[in-house]
């Protein structure tokens, strides 16, 4: 099979659907931290905007400027995030990291719904950008620590 058949089968209807329905896209006015990654290979950025109250999230926007695989991520993520704890950001993302790059397990509920994107393995150019939400929110909690302990 070629590249760029592989190619197009890893943009299913299901990561395009998920692409095309990124949750909270708008950005909050009074947030506890705010956070822009980008993928240095791609350009990919997200911005997360974050409000946590007793450990949990619970206000969140995100300004998503990314390929569809990591505007399929972001939306998976946007879709599940509020309620999550730091913990369950940290093992998503790592989860994702491992799933990704080393064909672990899928990540846990509520973040299940990352196996979409499970055939991006092969597509290492292609992590980055999946992995800029999970990545933004976990920075985003260590700058609230920071916050609070100052």
């Amino acid at each position: 099979m070629s590249g760029e058949t592989d190619l197009i089968k890893l943009y299913s209807g299901q990561i395009l659907q998920l692409a095309a329905a990124i949750p909270h896209t708008e950005r909050l006015d009074t947030p506890d931290a705010t956070v822009k990654k980008r993928s240095p290979l791609c350009g990919s950025t997200v911005t997360v905007d974050v409000v946590v109250r007793d450990g949990a999230i619970s206000g969140f926007g995100q300004d998503v400027k990314a390929c569809a695989l990591g505007q399929a991520a972001a939306s998976m993520v946007g879709a599940n995030v509020l309620g999550r704890t730091q913990d369950e950001i940290v093992a998503a993302r790592d989860a994702l990291k491992a799933m990704l790059k080393a064909d672990g397990p899928t990540p846990s509920a509520p973040f299940d719904g990352l196996e979409v994107l499970r055939p991006a393995c092969d597509y290492k150019n292609r992590h980055a950008s999946i992995l800029l939400s999970l990545e933004a929110l976990a920075e985003a909690f260590d700058q609230i620590k920071q916050s609070d302990c100052a």
